[in-house]
């Protein structure tokens, strides 16, 4: 009979990235079928266990926090460390790593804004320090993506500490938010900045979103509804994170040597909410047509509905939606669909022949096949892979 294994969690219960991470261990040691005994500690630094009076088998350990990677690596157990990927590598280099991947995370941001019809872009970031490379990497990736497409971006880090010297920071945040032309679309590099960037917008009268649409990172959902607005957020795969280490921790505990000492987990989505609820499209009546869509796509409707509620004919509508967004009818809507779609197989277990009738389209099939096309997953790849 199989003993149970003893493995210990080093993270932060107060983050929710690493909260997140925790139910992807559990979801693992469910799936595997794992007689595992978690230990979780509070305070992640000043009670980590005694290892030798612990006997623990593993340790999945947030590197994120030099602290704690300085702590585990010398302690003859195998080790995983997962984080968002500065802060702890370069001394560890025969420790796997399981990480976010900050340009996916960033790209996805960007997109989200451009599809909204922006064309004026910036990036919050704050003062780099040598743990939080993943702000600088998250900057460089979001300001790639957005001249890529062909327009220019902002990056404002300040050289302030939100943490420690909360008055200038937010007293510089403030007078960078008041010099922007608008209307602007900026993603910041986590929530909590997001918020810091809120707030600004209040401060000098700038009006969210209607003026200044956000977009953070990490989804953290309390902080998040809280906000006013609701704030718009990348949900960055911290549960996949947790998985996926879990499952390497499992087969060095086996002997096994790992497959990867580096893995990066792409991000899931954006989380929409109403900080970024509007279309920045100077055409008003493509912007009502914009709006029409994203509400009665999944009826499903058609380009005909479209034209009808318009009162245009197809010709000089297309042409508008692609000089005012760079799509036509037709792939605004499917657009709109797909992004439903995936949200709805990635949140829920819903039956992919009920996801199908959801989104309004006409056959198990023709979803497949729309969907394999944008995503170059199937429907069930991606909820497979949303699952694990």
């Amino acid at each position: 009979m199989q003993h149970r294994q003893e493995v210990a969690l080093i993270i932060d219960p107060s983050s929710p990235y690493d909260r997140r991470i925790v139910r992807g261990v559990a979801a693992y040691v469910q799936q595997a079928q794992r007689d595992w005994s978690l230990y979780v500690e509070e305070d992640h630094i000043d009670r980590l266990p005694d290892l030798k009076a612990w006997g623990g088998d593993g340790i999945l350990a947030n590197f994120d926090d030099r602290r704690v990677a300085a702590a585990v690596t010398s302690l003859g157990v195998p080790v995983v460390g997962i984080g968002g990927g500065y802060g702890y590598y370069e001394e560890n280099p025969q420790i796997p790593y399981v990480r976010t991947d900050n340009r996916a995370i960033a790209r996805m941001g960007a997109q989200h804004l451009i599809d909204l019809g922006f064309r004026q872009f910036a990036f919050c970031s704050e003062p780099p320090t040598r743990a939080n490379g993943w702000a600088k990497e998250r900057a460089e990736a979001f300001c790639e993506a957005i001249e890529e497409a062909g327009y220019p971006c902002e990056h404002f880090a300040g050289k302030h500490s939100p943490a420690k010297e909360w008055r200038l920071s937010q007293a510089a945040l403030q007078k960078w938010v008041a010099k922007l032309r608008t209307p602007i679309g900026i993603m910041a590099c986590n929530d909590g900045r997001a918020r810091h960037l809120l707030q600004a917008c209040r401060f000098v009268g700038k009006r969210v979103p209607e003026d200044v649409a956000i977009v953070g990172v990490d989804n953290d959902d309390v902080m998040c509804e809280l906000a006013q607005p609701p704030l718009s957020s990348v949900e960055q795969g911290a549960m996949r994170v947790g998985f996926e280490a879990a499952a390497l921790l499992d087969d060095m505990m086996q002997g096994k040597k790992p497959a990867q000492q580096r893995t990066a987990i792409p991000p899931e989505r954006v989380v929409a909410r109403h900080s970024t609820d509007v279309m920045a499209v100077a055409d008003e009546e493509v912007a009502e047509a914009l709006r029409f869509i994203r509400q009665n796509a999944c009826r499903p409707i058609n380009v005909r509905d479209v034209l009808d509620m318009a009162r245009m004919s197809r010709s000089t509508l297309d042409a508008r939606f692609r000089t005012a967004i760079g799509r036509s009818i037709h792939a605004e809507i499917r657009r709109v669909q797909i992004e439903s779609a995936e949200r709805l197989l990635i949140t829920t277990t819903m039956p992919i022949k009920e996801v199908v009738q959801r989104v309004g389209v006409s056959s198990v099939q023709y979803f497949t096949a729309m969907i394999r096309n944008a995503t170059g997953k199937t429907p069930g790849e991606i909820r497979k892979a949303a699952l694990r």
